[in-house]
């Protein structure tokens, strides 16, 4: 069983993550019992996740500032403040934001994605080793460690999934 919990501005954990944003961890599954994590992305320039897709957790997204492509499946949304998306489990996903200033909470049911996020990520609470930043190696090796699967590189704005990286995932 889970206990309230509640966390003010500034007492999140922070990472650094895709294109030198910070991925805040808001709740996680220390924090839920495991029922589900949230994060809040903060990105200063148009950035692209690689395709990937999670096993085992549902992933909601909601643009809160910004806008952005999201690819699901065989489909490609336009997202924009105020916008939501829902992303089942197990359907190679990507997403590209294509303004500046992003701003986007990702919801994970259930928890458990936040470690694939931490390994790969740095915690800005630590000084930072000059030049380090998430590679595509970092992403695939923790995905790995962490139960999560990267299919391949960020998409363009006008690609889609290939077939491939969908039959290969039914």
């Amino acid at each position: 069983m889970s206990s309230p919990y509640v966390a003010q501005v500034g007492e999140h954990e922070q990472l650094e993550w895709l294109g030198g944003g910070t991925m805040e961890v808001l709740l996680d599954a220390k924090h839920t019992g495991g029922h589900l994590s949230v994060f809040r992305s903060i990105v200063p320039t148009a950035t692209a996740s690689p395709v990937h897709l999670h096993p085992d957790e549902d992933e909601i997204f909601v643009m809160l500032r910004g806008s952005g492509l999201i690819w699901a499946g065989d489909r490609r949304f336009e997202l924009h403040a105020g916008g939501v998306a829902f992303l089942p489990r197990a359907v190679p996903h990507a997403y590209r934001f294509t303004s500046d200033d992003v701003e986007m909470l990702a919801i994970a049911t259930p928890s458990g994605m936040e470690g694939f996020l931490r390994d790969a990520g740095w915690d800005r609470s630590r000084p930072k080793p000059p030049g380090w930043a998430v590679t595509p190696e970092a992403l695939r090796r923790s995905a790995a460690t962490n139960g999560q699967v990267v299919l391949g590189p960020p998409l363009a704005t006008d690609e889609m999934i290939p077939a491939a990286l969908l039959d290969a995932h039914h």
